[in-house]
């Protein structure tokens, strides 16, 4: 009898690399990380205003805030914007062009990533203006008639073509390395974040469109007009799909290297890669479940949305399944006993570790909201109610976020070579940060059963229509979950800032490799040895131009019909 031993996720050992490109490379993805952390910051202290004024607290009228934020709406616009679209963005952009580059060993054009990072900023840095000035408070959507200035949309538009530069350069490389290497498969990492990328650029091909062709030449002044609902599908083209972009990377992690750190292995390389190619192929064409209630457009279409919106459980039900596995691998392998009992025998106490187990949990009651967000039965109840935005934190304010954070405590030491200051002051702050997200979604769902709006300042109503809604117990939870928050955010942010200030002190390909989880079932090397599930998910490009095919059938009739009707209005700046 022969024993196949585990093999590892990536490379057994660091590959041999040319020093200086390898600097460089640290080099830049740490500017891309540390700079989508100062967003986070920004973004993060503006958020308890948000958490206050759903407790029924305005801060907003306070003088030394009014001198720096207009109004309510102002504060969440630069919330939404620096933590939803610029932390993730910046972040992902040097995340999965960091991680191919490693997998597969070789060298890219570092200058022209160089140019994607500054053209990113500046993208970020024309958005600022506006944003900052109150000329751009769109509540962080790109919904007509509010009408923002044109440096707000060229901006925006510049950061994503930017992203999209990115994922070029990236799948770019993967298809070098398939040509050089015919016959073998796709490294596990790179398989990922390939699909990711291929995922996003058919995904943002609404917003694109809707910024390029229409809001950019609208706000200046070049048509008279726009179409609301033309632009909002569009919209939502992307707007759906963007929280799969923000939520794969976060996969990646959980897939290739938890394992590692919880000291178990991943159950199924072949499984993975399902996971991902499913994603690749129906993470897009979702997006008219937010549109149940909008006119001119055929129910039929609505309701095959919503299906294919719950068939993307299934992918998100195999991660549980395949995570939760390597997780209870890990506990037995420390001694763990019994059908639950092996859960305490996890290492709790690794910030790394407890961060992305606690962002999974988070993103199962997450999912579990997502369900009602697609039914068309209960959708309307929860549509535009503060119940959305607590499903928002718990997913991306949470599953996504919290991920990052416990990425960050090892990929830091990684890229540098310094040491992370303080376990537990960084777990600390990773429970913490937990907790006041569970808080405030308890509180923001409660509050949306109950009729309560989002993007409301409702601290500042002026008429008595909150008065006789049982929402004091909610409100108070809301409220304490912005504190909570808050000193979850000093906590990780001095625990970040000493790291990222201290000297350097080891060798970081050493003492923080990258850390490549064992495979309990690999994929194998050859791609004609291996089993059928890897050979039909291999071919990545294939199934890119299936996932733009089937994008191109859902939308299609939906955006011709709309184009063929247009009603283009005027439009409206209400700040």
């Amino acid at each position: 009898m022969t024993t196949t031993l585990p093999r590892t996720v990536g490379p057994a050992a660091p590959v041999a690399e040319d020093t200086v490109a390898l600097t460089r490379l640290k080099t830049i993805t740490q500017y891309y990380v540390v700079t989508a952390f100062l967003a986070l910051l920004i973004g993060v202290l503006i958020g308890p205003l948000q958490a206050l004024n759903y407790g029924g607290i305005n801060v907003y009228d306070f003088p030394l805030l009014k001198a720096l934020l207009k109004s309510y709406y102002q504060g969440l616009s630069l919330h939404g914007v620096l933590n939803a679209l610029v932390f993730t963005q910046f972040f992902i952009s040097g995340w999965l062009l960091y991680l191919p580059v490693r997998d597969l060993g070789v060298r890219i054009n570092l200058r022209f990533a160089w140019f994607t990072y500054v053209m990113m900023t500046a993208g970020l840095l024309l958005a600022a203006v506006p944003l900052l000035t109150n000329q751009a408070t769109l509540l962080y959507t790109f919904y007509p008639p509010m009408e923002g200035s044109p440096l707000f949309y060229i901006g925006a538009g510049i950061m994503v073509a930017a992203s999209l530069l990115v994922a070029g350069q990236v799948i770019w490389i993967w298809w070098q390395w398939k040509r050089a290497h015919p016959g073998r498969v796709t490294p596990l990492v790179t398989y990922m974040c390939v699909a990711t990328w291929m995922m996003w650029l058919v995904a943002s091909l609404g917003l694109v469109t809707e910024v390029v062709v229409m809001l950019i030449p609208w706000s200046l002044g070049l048509t008279a007009g726009v179409d609301p609902l033309l632009a909002k599908t569009l919209f939502w083209w992307t707007g759906h799909a963007i929280v799969y972009f923000w939520l794969l990377p976060a996969y990646i992690s959980w897939y290739a290297f938890v394992p590692h750190h919880a000291g178990g292995r991943l159950i199924s390389e072949p499984l993975t890669r399902l996971t991902f190619a499913l994603f690749l192929l129906n993470s897009t064409p979702v997006g008219l479940h937010h549109q149940y209630s909008d006119p001119n457009i055929s129910v039929l279409w609505k309701v095959l949305h919503m299906f294919l919106t719950f068939l993307v459980a299934i992918p998100s039900l195999l991660t549980a399944f395949s995570v939760a596995a390597s997780l209870e691998d890990a506990a037995r392998a420390r001694g763990g006993r019994g059908i639950v009992g092996w859960i305490r025998y996890l290492p709790w106490g690794n910030a790394i570790f407890s961060a992305q187990v606690l962002a999974m949990i988070s993103f199962i009651l997450g999912g579990a909201g997502g369900i009602v967000n697609a039914s068309s039965t209960f959708a309307p109840v929860v549509h535009n109610t503060a119940w959305i935005p607590g499903h928002f934190h718990i997913t991306v304010g949470t599953a996504t976020t919290l991920t990052f954070m416990g990425i960050v405590f090892w990929l830091i030491p990684h890229l540098t070579g310094k040491r992370l200051p303080s376990m537990k002051l960084a777990s600390a702050a990773v429970w913490t940060w937990f907790l006041g997200m569970m808080v405030f979604a308890l509180g923001m769902h409660w509050q949306g059963l109950l009729g309560v709006p989002r993007r409301a300042q409702i601290s500042a109503t002026g008429s008595d229509v909150y008065r006789d809604l049982p929402i004091a117990v909610p409100q108070m939870l809301t409220a304490i979950s912005g504190v909570i928050l808050l000193v979850s955010a000093v906590m990780f942010f001095y625990v970040l800032f000493r790291m990222l200030l201290s000297p350097r002190v080891d060798q970081g390909e050493v003492t923080t490799p990258l850390p490549y989880s064992e495979v309990l079932s690999p994929a194998g090397e050859q791609l004609a040895q291996a089993n059928r599930l890897v050979r039909v998910t291999e071919p990545l490009l294939a199934l890119w131009v299936a996932a733009l095919l089937l994008v191109l059938l859902m939308y299609g009739p939906v955006v011709l019909g709309l184009v063929t009707d247009m009603q283009p209005v005027p439009g409206w700046k209400l700040y």
